[in-house]
């Protein structure tokens, strides 16, 4: 039976309902984020996402905002009453954003960065770990037990996607991994389509297929100009596409 993860009142992960997250891959500036909070304080949709740390694959890209947009966040999420996932990298920047986020997320990169994985573990807040880009699930869920003996049991598997020998997705969303994660553990499920698919006319079917097979929730990634975006503009849906999204499967 998979354990309830209580993020507040209202929001409750792991309950049987189905949540939706959403956000922009990295924080630009405020116009950005504020029009991002509006559009989904409107649709009702109850927790943002938006990094403030990028780990990317060319030292050259776009890194982030750190603390600058962790501040930003704390201001758009009182604004339109949303609660914030956000990635941390470094076992030093957890107790300058502590206060900031409501929900950790460990990225692919760091599935086995097994001293951040203490550290989050030791703290109170809700963990979502992504799964590694070449993990088995076995790794995935040793990870996991890095942060549960550390006395953090709250937290949320995140499927998005696997390296395979396929290239015409940016990664192979393995969403068989939906059914064995719900068999041999009680941590809820949720699937990532955008990175697991690196495809925006794509990440609707996965999104449907997520659903289908009972995982949790799914964190989509939305731009309010995709083609401007400054990472992962590929990826992700406008406001347009995002509503029908939204509608589609809620």
């Amino acid at each position: 039976m998979t354990r309830n993860i209580k993020i507040d009142e209202e929001i409750i992960i792991g309950d049987g309902s189905f949540t939706i997250i959403a956000g922009p891959c990295a924080i630009e500036n405020r116009e950005q984020m504020e029009n991002i909070g509006a559009f989904l304080a409107r649709l009702g949709i109850k927790i943002i996402r938006g990094g403030a740390f990028k780990p990317r694959t060319n030292p050259n890209s776009f890194q982030g905002l750190g603390l600058e947009g962790l501040k930003l966040m704390a201001e758009i999420k009182s604004k339109y009453n949303l609660k914030y996932i956000s990635e941390i990298m470094d076992p030093r920047d957890i107790e300058m954003a502590f206060d900031y986020i409501d929900i950790i997320q460990i990225g692919s990169r760091n599935m086995q960065n097994f001293s951040l994985l203490k550290e989050v573990g030791k703290t109170d807040k809700p963990v979502m770990l992504k799964r590694g880009m070449s993990a088995t699930i076995k790794e995935w869920i040793m990870a996991a037990e890095y942060i549960r003996l550390e006395g953090n049991e709250r937290i949320i598997l995140c499927e998005r996607g696997i390296r395979t020998f396929e290239d015409y997705t940016r990664n192979t969303l393995d969403l068989m991994s939906i059914p064995i994660l719900k068999e041999i553990s009680d941590y809820p499920v949720f699937v990532d389509p955008s990175h697991g698919t690196g495809r925006r006319e794509l990440i609707l079917p996965a999104s449907e297929a997520s659903k289908s097979l009972k995982a949790d929730g799914i964190v989509v990634e939305i731009h309010p100009n995709p083609e401007k975006a400054l990472s992962d503009g590929g990826q992700s849906l406008n406001f347009n596409e995002f509503e029908a999204l939204y509608k589609e499967l809620m």
